[in-house]
C-alpha cells in the first residue's frame, strides 16, 4: 500500500512516498515549467523504481500545486465577464475606497480590475432585499441578452455572478447559472452564493471573480493530471491540498478552485507542524526556503494560524487559508547592483530554467545557491543526493562579476549575499511574530525546503531563537505535509443577530442546514458524515465595529451555554484589542461549521542509527563563516546516531538538503530523526 505526495516548486518537484504507513522515501526532480505534468510523471516513475514497487500498488496521490497562484500572478486566467445587480456593476473597481499608500499620487489601481474591465461587467435587473425576500424578479430575457453580448462580442470564457443579498436568498443566482449553461454550456460559471455566502459585497465579489478567472485553467490542469495518472495505470484516489491546509478530492478542488490559490505553501506548514510536535514543541515558526521563495508561517499551540481575510497579490481573498507570508528569497534569488552600486538579492529568481550559474544550464547571474557553493556550504558533487553536479567554477565567476564592481574579494561578496538575504528573511519572521504580539524567542524554528537548513541556524542567532528543528526530510517536507493533512470541508452563512436578542431555534436550525450541505459534499467524496469531526464557530463583534472575531460555538446553543459564548468573546476581544467595553451590545455576524475527516497518520519507523559520531564523519571541507575559510567537518546525516552531539561549525549532508551548524551552536539527533540545533550553553 503506497501513498505518494507531490509538491511542485519553482525549481524542484518534491516527491514523498509512504509505504505501508511506516517507511518514508523521498526525492527531488527538476520542475518542468513548460509542462508541469512531465516533471510529476518522471518523479513518480523514479521513486517507484527506487523502492521496487509499481503503479498499481498506489492507494492515494496527494498533490500541492501553484497552478492557480501562477495564473493570477502571470495574468493568464480566463477572459471573464461579471454579472451584478443593476446599479452595482462597478463594485469591483470602487472596492472599499482604501489606499495602501495615502500620499502616493502615482499609485497603481488597488482593486483587481484586470479580472474584468468595465465593458465586461454587466448589470442585471433583479433585487433581493436585506431580509432575503424577492423585491424585483430576475429579468431572464435580460440575462440571455447580456450573456450573448459577453460571449459573442467579448469572447468570455467564464462568468462570475454576484447579486445583492444573494447570500440570504440565492434563487436568482441559481437561475442565472441555469440560463447561462443552457445557452452556452462551455462557459464556466461561479456563484457568490456557493463560494462565499457572507455579507460585504466587495470581498464576496473578489472571491467569486478570482474563482471564475482561474476555473478553466484549474479544470484543464486537474484533468491533465488525472489523465496522466490514468495512463500510468494509477487507480488510487487523488487529493489536492487547499489553502487552509486541508485536503479535498481533485473533483471537489476543481469545483471551488479559489480554495487552491495557496495550495503549495500550506503543505509545508502542515509538515512542519507534524515534525515540530514529534520533537515536543507546540509553538513553531515554519520557514520554507526553496529555489524561488521564502515562506514563513506561525503555529501556536499546535494550530496553524488561519486567516479568513487573506490576500493574493495584494487583493482581498476571503477564503480560509494558512497564513503564510512569502517574499522573493530562495536559492535562486539573483544578486544585483542598483544605480548607486548597492548590493541587493532578489526578489528576481533564476528559477529552474536557466537556474543558478552553478547548475551549468546557461544561467550567468550570481544567486544565493552560487554563494553557498563558493562559501563551501554545498558539496558540488553531492547536490540533490548526487543527482545534480554543481559547477563551482561557474559559481565563482558569476559572483566575481559582482565582487569586482564592489571592490571586494569573491568570498566576502558571497558572504555579503548571504547576509543580505538573511536580513530580509529575519525581518519577515519579525513581521509574522512581533506584529501579532508574539515574542519569537518563545518559538522554535522548523527549517523546510532545500535551502532552509542552510540558513536557519544564522536566522535563529539573529533573532535569539533558542531552537532550530531540521526534520528528517526537510527538503521535501512540503510534500510530506500532504501525507499528514486531513480532508476538510467548510460551510458558512451570514445571520446578523444581537446577543441580547438571540434566537436559539433560528441558530440551531442554521447549524442543521449547514450540516446538510456539509454532508452532501462529503458524501460526494465518499466520506460518511459520522466519520467526521465537526467544529462550529461564530464571527462576533461589538455593534458598530467593522471587523469580527471568531469564537468557538457548542454543537447546540441553549440557555446554559450562551453566557460562556459571551465570556469567550470578551476574553478574545481583550487579548486582541487590549480592552473590554461595558454597556456596548454584542452581535453575531456569520456562523460557520468545519468538517474534518482525519486521514490515517504515518507511524514512521525511525531510520536513525545507534553508532558513533565518528562513523558519520565524511571528511573536511573549507567553509567561510565571516573570518576567512576554516576546515569544517562534514557528516552524513543518514549515519548520525541518536543523542550524539556535534559542535559547530559543521556541515551535515543528505540527499534533499544540507544543514549548516554555525559557530557557537551545537546539535544532536532526537529519537524521531530530527536534528535539534541549539546555541552553545542552551
Amino acid at each position: 500500500m503506497i501513498d505518494i505526495a507531490i509538491d511542485i516548486g519553482g525549481t524542484f518537484t518534491d516527491i514523498a512516498c509512504l509505504i505501508d504507513g511506516k517507511r518514508l522515501y523521498s526525492l527531488k526532480v527538476s520542475s518542468t515549467p513548460k509542462n508541469l505534468i512531465s516533471g510529476v510523471r518522471r518523479g513518480i516513475e523514479k521513486i517507484l523504481e527506487n523502492t521496487g514497487h509499481n503503479f498499481r500498488e498506489i492507494r492515494e496521490i496527494l498533490h500541492g500545486t501553484t497552478v492557480a497562484t501562477n495564473a493570477i500572478i502571470e495574468r493568464k486566467g480566463a477572459k471573464l465577464g461579471i454579472l451584478m445587480s443593476k446599479g452595482f456593476e462597478d463594485v469591483l473597481e470602487i472596492g472599499k475606497q482604501q489606499r495602501g499608500a495615502l500620499y502616493d499620487l502615482s499609485i497603481d489601481v488597488q482593486t483587481p480590475v484586470f479580472l474584468s474591465p468595465k465593458r465586461r461587467r454587466m448589470g442585471i435587473t433583479e433585487r433581493i432585499a436585506a431580509n432575503g425576500k424577492v423585491v424585483t424578479e430576475l429579468n431572464e430575457d435580460e440575462v440571455s441578452r447580456v450573456v450573448a453580448i459577453l460571449k459573442e462580442k467579448y469572447g468570455v470564457e467564464a462568468i462570475a455572478v454576484c447579486y445583492l443579498f444573494s447570500f440570504l436568498n440565492p434563487i436568482h443566482e441559481i437561475r442565472t447559472k441555469e440560463i447561462i449553461q443552457k445557452k452556452y454550456p462551455g462557459i464556466e460559471v461561479s456563484l457568490s452564493s456557493e463560494l462565499s455566502p457572507i455579507f460585504r459585497e466587495y470581498e464576496r465579489l473578489c472571491v467569486t471573480a478570482f474563482d471564475a478567472y482561474i476555473r478553466p485553467i484549474v479544470d484543464i490542469y486537474v484533468k491533465q493530471f488525472e489523465g496522466s495518472l490514468e495512463k500510468m495505470g494509477i487507480e488510487g484516489y487523488t487529493f489536492i491540498i487547499q489553502s487552509s491546509g486541508g485536503l479535498a478530492t481533485s473533483r471537489s478542488a476543481a469545483e471551488k478552485p479559489v480554495n487552491m490559490i495557496l495550495s503549495g505553501p500550506a503543505g509545508g506548514v502542515m509538515g512542519g507542524k507534524f515534525a515540530g510536535e514529534l520533537a515536543g514543541f507546540k509553538n513553531l515558526i515554519t520557514i520554507d526556503m526553496g529555489g524561488t521563495s521564502f515562506d514563513v508561517a506561525l503555529v501556536r499551540e499546535s494550530k496553524p494560524i488561519i486567516s479568513r481575510e487573506g490576500k493574493v497579490c495584494g487583493y482581498p481573498l476571503r477564503v480560509p487559508m494558512v497564513e503564510v507570508n512569502t517574499i522573493g528569497a530562495g536559492g535562486g534569488s539573483i544578486a544585483w547592483l542598483d544605480a548607486g552600486g548597492g548590493l541587493h538579492v532578489g526578489p528576481q529568481s533564476a528559477g529552474a530554467e536557466p537556474g543558478s550559474a552553478c547548475y551549468g544550464l546557461g544561467g550567468e547571474d550570481a544567486t544565493d545557491t552560487d554563494a553557498s557553493v563558493v562559501l563551501g556550504y554545498l558539496n558540488p558533487d553531492y547536490f540533490a543526493g548526487g543527482e545534480i553536479s554543481l559547477d563551482k567554477s561557474a559559481a565563482t565567476k558569476a559572483i566575481e562579476r559582482i565582487a569586482k564592481r564592489l571592490g571586494m574579494d569573491v568570498s566576502s561578496c558571497a558572504f555579503g549575499i548571504h547576509r543580505i538575504l538573511n536580513s530580509k528573511m529575519a525581518d519577515e519572521i519579525r513581521l509574522v511574530t512581533i506584529r501579532r504580539g508574539y515574542d519569537p524567542r518563545d518559538f522554535a524554528i522548523v527549517a523546510l525546503g532545500g535551502a532552509g537548513p542552510v540558513h536557519a541556524g544564522v536566522l535563529a542567532q539573529s533573532l535569539d531563537i533558542p531552537t532550530v528543528i531540521v526534520p528528517e526530510v526537510p527538503g521535501v517536507l512540503s510534500a510530506f505535509g500532504l501525507l499528514v493533512a486531513n480532508v476538510e470541508n467548510e460551510q458558512s452563512q451570514t445571520l446578523l443577530m444581537r446577543l441580547d436578542e438571540f434566537d436559539f431555534e433560528k441558530v440551531n436550525n442554521l447549524f442543521v442546514e449547514l450540516d446538510r450541505l456539509g454532508k452532501e459534499e462529503l458524501e460526494r467524496d465518499r466520506i460518511l458524515f459520522d466519520q467526521v469531526r465537526v467544529s462550529r464557530f461564530a464571527d462576533m463583534r461589538y455593534v458598530g465595529q467593522s471587523f469580527e472575531l471568531e469564537i468557538p460555538m457548542p454543537d447546540k446553543v441553549d440557555f446554559q451555554n450562551i453566557g460562556k459564548i459571551e465570556q469567550d468573546y470578551l476574553e478574545v476581544n481583550r487579548r486582541v484589542y487590549g480592552e473590554i467595553k461595558t454597556g456596548v451590545p454584542i452581535e453575531f455576524v456569520n456562523f460557520r461549521c468545519k468538517y474534518i475527516y482525519a486521514m490515517p497518520k504515518p507511524q514512521l519507523i525511525s531510520t536513525v542509527k545507534t553508532g558513533t559520531i565518528e562513523g558519520a564523519f565524511k571528511g573536511r571541507r573549507v567553509a567561510y563563516f565571516g573570518n576567512g575559510y576554516i576546515s569544517t567537518p562534514i557528516y552524513d546525516r543518514t549515519k548520525l546516531p541518536v543523542g550524539g552531539k556535534i559542535e559547530g561549525p559543521a556541515i551535515i549532508e543528505q540527499a534533499d538538503t544540507t544543514t549548516v551548524i554555525y559557530p557557537k551552536q551545537n546539535c544532536y539527533v532526537d529519537n524521531f530523526g530530527n536534528i535539534i540545533i541549539k546555541a552553545l550553553g542552551v
